[in-house]
Parts: C-alpha cells; sequence; structure tokens
C-alpha cells in the first residue's frame, strides 16, 4: 500500500509528463545498446587482474582537492573517488546507465525524474549513501560550483526525497515552453557529495583535505603541486556492477607533477612513469629514441578513435576593443603559413582545424542543406550572406614557410585598411597612432612554438604580438578572470553536445567569470542555435543543429584555427596491457591492468 501511494504521488508531482517506466539507464537520443542485465561494459575485459601500480608523469601543477568549485587547480585522478547518479557507456555518443542509482524513471516529456539510489551503494567511511546527500549536492553546486553546473541546476524547479533511497528532480520550461530534453541526464551525472562530511565545511574553498567519495579510489597521499597518489578502495561498494566490471583494475594510480613537459617525457622514458598520452606529434617522431623503445620495453601504439577532438587555437577576448570587429580577427587568422607550420613543427601528421567538432559527423560540410539550412535560414538577416553561398574554409597558404603566401598578406592589410588600421612607419597603428600590440597567454613552454611563428607572421603586417609563459596557477587566474588578449587553448564536446555549448559559447556565460566562453561571445544567433541543441529529439535533429553551430562560430572567426589528431597516441611499458576493444570515444587507461598484478 504505501509503495502505491509513494508511486501515485510521484505521478502527481511530475505534472503533465507521465512517467515513463523503470528503466536501468537512458540514452539521449535512441536506445540504450545495452538490455538489462548486461553483463559488462563491451571495451573491457572482465577478467583483467588487479594489481599493481600505473603511475603517470604530468606537467602543471594543483592547489586543490575540490574539483567541483570555481577556484584552485584540481589535481588530476579526482573524478576516480567521487560518483553520480548515472554513468557513462564510452561506446554510444550519450548514454548513461545506473551507479549510484540502481535505476530510474523519467517523465515522457522529461520534465522531472526520479532516481532510486542502489541499496548497496557506500561512502568510504562505509555508511549508506543516501537522498539526502543528493539534494545536498544539489544545493551547494547550484550555489558554489562551476559555471556550467551553477547553469544547468538553475533549471531545477523541485527537488523531493519522498524517502532515504528515492530522489525526484522536475525542471522548469523554456520561455517557449519546450523542456531541455538533456537535463534527466545532467542531473544523472551530478557529481554527489556526503552530507554529514561536509557539515559546515565551506564547499567554496580550495582545500588540501582529502574528500571521502563513494568511488573505487580514494586518496592516500599528497603532496601540493608535485605529487598526489590513489589507493584503490578493497571494498568498494560498487566492484561487481556491470558497468563497473573490469575497470579500476591497479591498486594504486601515482600522479608525478613536473613543470616541463619535456622533463615528464623524460621520466617516463627514465622508468618513472608507465602510460603517456603524446599530443606533440615532434616529440612522437623523434622523443622516445631510447633502449626502452629499442628493445621493445615500451610500446607506441596510434589508436584511432570516433569521438570530436580538441578544437584548438589561438582565441581572441572579444571582450578587448582590439578583437571587437571581426574584420581584424579575419586579417590575423591570415598571416600564418599554416602549411608550412604543420609540415615543419608537426611532422605533416595532423589536420588542420576548420571545425569546432573536428574528425566527427558534428562537423559542418559543404553547403547548409536539408534541416540545417531550415535552423540557419531563420537568422538569414543576421548571417553573413556567404554563410548560404559557399563553404567555410580556412585561408590556403602555399607551404614555402614564413616569407610566403604574399595573396594572404596583401588580403589581410585590406581588412584591416577597413577597421580603420594603417602601417605607419613599418608598424601598424589606429587612427590616433596607437601601435596594434598584445600579448598572448600561455601555460605551457611547449606552446611557445606555436605562438612565436604566429607572432613573427604578424609582425610582417606590422603588428607587435608578445608571448607570454606563466605557471599553471596564474594561468588558470587570469582566464578565470579573462584577463588576456589572447590565448592557446581549446573546447572539447563530445558526440551528443546539449547544455555546455551555452557554457562554451553563450552570451551569459560571456559575463561569468571561470566560464569556458574565453572567446567573450556575445551572439543573439549563437544563443538561439545553442540552446535548440539540448531539445533536439532525434540524433538527425541534433546533428543538424550542431553543425548550424558550427557553422556560424566559423564565420564569426573566433580564434586562429590550429591542428588536431584523428588517432591517440599512447606510449607505455610493456608491464601494462589493455583490452582488445576501443569504444567509441578512445582508449581508457581506467580499463588497463599491469601484468601479473606486478
Amino acid at each position: 500500500m504505501t509503495r502505491l501511494i509513494s508511486s501515485l504521488v510521484l505521478l502527481l508531482l511530475a505534472g503533465t509528463g507521465a512517467v515513463a517506466d523503470t528503466t536501468h539507464g537512458i540514452a539521449m537520443h535512441g536506445d540504450l545498446r545495452l538490455p538489462p542485465g548486461f553483463a559488462a561494459l563491451p571495451y573491457v575485459n572482465p577478467a583483467a587482474p588487479k594489481g599493481g601500480t600505473i603511475r603517470q608523469a604530468v606537467t602543471g601543477s594543483f592547489d586543490t582537492l575540490n574539483p567541483h568549485i570555481v577556484k584552485g587547480v584540481p589535481a588530476l585522478g579526482l573524478g576516480l573517488t567521487f560518483e553520480s547518479l548515472l554513468t557513462r557507456s564510452w561506446d554510444e555518443p550519450f548514454s548513461l546507465y545506473g551507479l549510484l542509482a540502481e535505476s530510474l524513471e523519467v517523465a515522457d516529456d522529461r520534465s522531472a525524474v526520479t532516481f532510486r539510489i542502489n541499496p548497496k551503494a557506500r561512502w568510504h567511511d562505509g555508511t549508506p549513501v543516501t537522498a539526502d546527500d543528493v539534494l545536498f549536492s544539489l544545493a551547494v553546486q547550484r550555489a558554489h560550483g562551476t559555471p556550467n553546473r551553477r547553469l544547468f541546476y538553475a533549471k531545477v524547479t523541485t527537488a523531493e526525497a519522498p524517502d532515504p533511497r528515492t530522489v525526484r528532480f522536475a525542471f522548469a520550461a523554456n520561455p517557449d515552453g519546450s523542456i531541455d530534453r538533456e537535463m534527466p541526464l545532467l542531473m544523472g551525472l551530478m557529481p554527489i557529495h556526503s552530507k554529514a562530511w561536509w557539515g559546515d565545511k565551506p564547499f567554496d574553498r580550495t582545500t588540501l583535505e582529502p574528500i571521502p567519495g563513494s568511488g573505487p579510489y580514494r586518496v592516500a597521499s599528497v603532496d601540493p603541486g608535485r605529487r598526489i597518489t590513489y589507493e584503490r578502495v578493497p571494498d568498494y561498494w560498487g566492484r561487481d556492477l556491470p558497468i563497473r566490471l573490469g575497470q579500476f583494475n591497479a591498486d594504486r594510480l601515482d600522479y608525478v607533477y613536473y613543470r616541463d613537459d619535456s622533463v615528464a617525457l623524460e621520466a617516463f622514458k627514465a622508468g618513472e612513469g608507465d602510460v603517456r598520452r603524446e599530443i606533440d606529434p615532434a616529440k612522437w617522431a623523434t622523443g622516445y629514441d631510447g633502449p626502452a623503445l629499442r628493445d621493445g620495453r615500451i610500446l607506441r601504439e596510434e589508436l584511432p578513435h570516433r569521438r570530436p577532438d580538441f578544437a584548438r587555437g589561438l582565441i581572441f577576448n572579444t571582450r578587448r576593443p582590439l578583437f571587437a570587429d571581426i574584420r581584424v580577427r579575419r586579417a590575423l587568422g591570415m598571416a600564418t603559413d599554416f602549411a608550412w607550420m604543420g609540415r615543419t613543427l608537426f611532422h605533416g601528421v595532423l589536420a588542420r582545424t576548420a571545425s569546432y567538432y573536428p574528425n566527427s559527423e558534428l562537423a559542418a560540410q559543404g553547403l547548409p542543406e536539408g534541416e540545417e539550412l531550415r535552423v540557419l535560414a531563420a537568422f538569414r538577416d543576421r548571417l553573413p550572406p556567404e554563410l548560404f553561398t559557399r563553404p567555410f574554409a580556412l585561408p590556403q597558404s602555399d607551404g614555402s614557410g614564413p616569407a610566403g603566401s604574399r595573396g594572404n598578406l596583401r588580403e589581410a592589410l585590406r581588412l584591416l585598411a577597413e577597421a580603420g588600421w594603417r602601417v605607419r612607419d613599418g608598424r601598424l597603428t589606429d587612427a590616433g597612432g596607437r601601435p596594434f600590440a598584445f600579448e598572448i597567454l600561455l601555460a605551457d613552454p611547449s606552446e611557445e612554438k606555436v605562438a612565436l611563428e604566429f607572432a613573427r607572421s604578424l609582425d610582417r603586417l606590422g603588428i607587435a604580438a608578445s608571448v607570454r609563459t606563466v605557471d599553471s596557477a596564474q594561468f588558470q587566474a587570469r582566464l578565470e578572470r579573462f584577463d588576456f588578449d589572447m590565448t592557446l587553448r581549446w573546447w572539447i564536446s563530445s558526440l551528443s553536445p546539449g547544455n555546455e555549448q551555452l557554457y562554451y559559447y553563450g552570451s551569459e556565460a560571456a559575463g561569468q567569470e571561470g566560464s569556458r566562453n574565453l572567446a567573450g561571445i556575445r551572439d543573439p544567433v549563437v544563443d538561439s542555435i545553442a540552446r535548440s541543441i539540448a531539445e533536439a529529439t532525434t540524433r538527425a535533429d541534433l546533428v543538424a543543429r550542431v553543425r548550424a553551430l558550427d557553422r556560424v562560430l566559423s564565420w564569426g572567426h573566433y580564434m586562429v584555427p590550429l591542428f588536431h589528431s584523428p588517432v591517440d597516441r599512447l606510449a607505455h611499458w610493456t608491464r601494462l596491457k589493455r583490452p582488445e576493444t576501443t569504444p567509441l570515444y578512445g582508449p581508457l587507461i581506467e580499463t588497463w591492468w599491469v601484468e601479473d598484478g606486478r
């Protein structure tokens, strides 16, 4: 009788959206690929042995163990200590399966979701995870979390716990009356914190005190800024869940920080690291040579993936008056011979990035057509006419080197002249005689070669661009305050973009310190298209809307695009083994294991 009354209450609370059947997961679009009662994920080895240590030599620093606030630079690996109600399958565009929640019910229109917490779920101290913990987590992250979480969680209108194992969320409609269909998934991915542990502790401050979670690892030791070590929780509550089998196999995870990536590479080659992802093609080509590689103790593998790669570029801060004019941004993108740069600096193995979703079906191609054209046509009077008449294309250079591509330079100078800039005594100045000068802010010395080459190219236009590399803490602080002219950074999206696109490119996020709208984009067209992405009800509609957004962003010239790779390059010592199957999103170190547990 009690169960019947509870179900009736939930139906009434759901408003106009009828509650669907109880399910083991949820897909953003279409059906789940894994059925109820599945044995294990398709890209793991369920029989992988446990034991040993996996070490990684990484660059940078850290000053906090709370990754869920704006302040501070969090240590790597902290996601392994926290869990969420649902978790991803990395072989599907955007599908979530039960983790802390053993099941869920979703309103047909996705205006509400109810989670049923697994009775086995435990914090590291052995106490149960409860609905109160979930409600507490929503409250503190809505008040003090990162800007993207505050943006998402603000849409929750009702958060209730009918009993200690049940929690229900209802969501506000958009101004046009539609429902954000991604919200049930976003709530499923909300990091859950222990209400009892936090007590009166301030959630919004950095801390080096280990925070207990419910995940497969806990912090074992911390050397601030230099090293963090995790230990596998021996009685981890979820170790036998199908969604967890074959993962988190090492007894210990060790992250050792180095200030310089070249030093980190040498540490790896000397045996002080077990696995390394390489993003620098030059190092991949020549930097790994040594006895361990030659005698087969180190393996290098190129593993293809099908996810969007990083949209990496030299990003303009359009909050600066210097870069507010699109003609200026477009002109600066024409000065460098990127064909020469790709061949000389990156051994010709990278592709120039011409999309915000490179290496995926989400990238805009050719001319807009079908549903994408319909989306864009609604804003025809506010978009460049050429967006509809010719495909977006990056300036083509002849590959002859810094002194080449004179045609591009002439066109750049023409655009700059239109924007009011003139060359006087070899320097580009405005009408008041002020020189065109700015700073490129970096955090990684390995990026200097690209930034310096770009700056040298601009010098031919009479532009003085200086390059400044700062430590990771200062870089992060300046990034969060948008205190830079230009920076070398990136955006990254999944195969199912959603609400985070407003956090990356939306007008509201442009004014929120700590947001990922580094470029300061304030465009109602971008806002409208980005908002519509989460409302897509089919995969085809989603792809069309993302392509439309990609096209608008590309024609906005908010960055000078750099390069991307269609493969993941990983080097590892042979004691480390991996599953035969690589998932859609690429290799996952958490599915690897140490041979014989050594």
